[in-house]
């Protein structure tokens, strides 16, 4: 069988090469995995698309992990917030935490609006959602408290009546630097375009700590601040231990609104920019903000 003779000795020919150039392992020795590209971003899927896992919901005049009527809920491969078990809105505001604290990241959410708001619900509220950012651990609120200490990245569908801008900034009990000035208005709007109908929106806020925050809407910057910190007011049944007025927000806790409008959220997603910064690490990436080499491997 020549064709078989020399098929082998091609094979042999080939590993031969392989191992002498460092291009296979020798005998007896783990392949190593290929490195993967440090220069890549590594999203991590904070909603999975099946499930409420790793999301604990706070509502006000409830207690922490009670889902009120069943107002968060996964269909269909979306995070809702619906309506449809409220007789009415009586105060009730609700948020949805992720499990872990984050300092420096880049979040993303693609989210649309959809149906009418709940009976009761106040004007301001028609289509209006918010993300909740860098929270206090949601224990830390008590029964009746109504919004989270936090930085809200505050999500508008357009009411078809003219301009109304989405990822504007709202300040539930803090206060930001803008314009290189202490920024102590509740809420400012940003430079977006509106979006009437039930079109997807994907908003991203870049944070670096208390550095900086960047909102953008569809790829475009459309609002950028600093220094946020807890002060201020438009959040009330606070425990007055953690509202301690000048402290540096530098992270904390993500969340979602349940505001009175229904909303659908398809994705929520984050890159953690804090981590490895050593080239040597297999999980060396080059993006980092933050260096901890705790975290390397």
């Amino acid at each position: 069988m020549p064709n078989a003779r020399r098929a082998s000795r091609a094979v042999l020919a080939v590993a031969v090469f392989a191992t002498v150039t460092g291009l296979a392992p020798l005998r007896g020795e783990p392949a190593q995995p290929a490195r993967r590209d440090p220069a890549a971003r590594e999203w991590i899927q904070l909603f999975n698309g099946r499930d409420l896992a790793d999301w604990t919901p706070k509502f006000a005049k409830q207690e922490l992990g009670e889902n009120f009527r069943n107002t968060f809920r996964v269909e269909n491969g979306l995070l809702q917030v619906r309506y449809d078990q409220w007789p009415s809105f009586d105060g009730e505001f609700g948020h949805l935490f992720y499990k872990d604290p984050f300092s420096y990241y880049l979040l993303a959410a693609e989210y649309r609006f959809v149906g009418q708001q709940v009976t009761g619900g106040p004007g301001w509220a028609i289509r209006n959602n918010g993300l909740m950012l860098h929270s206090p651990h949601p224990r830390t609120m008590p029964r009746d408290q109504d919004f989270p200490i936090s930085l809200e990245i505050q999500l508008l569908g357009g009411l078809g009546t003219g301009p109304r801008t989405t990822a504007n900034l709202c300040t539930p009990g803090t206060n930001v630097v803008y314009n290189n000035k202490l920024h102590t208005q509740h809420c400012t709007n940003s430079t977006s375009q509106t979006y009437d109908g039930d079109q997807w929106v994907r908003v991203e806020v870049l944070v670096h700590g208390d550095e900086l925050v960047r909102h953008s809407v569809d790829g475009r910057t459309v609002l950028e601040y600093s220094k946020p910190q807890i002060g201020g007011g438009s959040v009330s049944g606070f425990d007055p231990a953690v509202k301690i007025d000048g402290t540096p927000l530098t992270g904390g806790y993500i969340s979602l609104q349940a505001e009175t409008a229904p909303i659908d959220f398809r994705k929520v997603e984050l890159v953690n920019l804090e981590g490895c910064t050593d080239p040597r690490a297999a999980n060396y990436k080059s993006y980092i903000v933050k260096s901890n080499p705790s975290l390397c491997r």
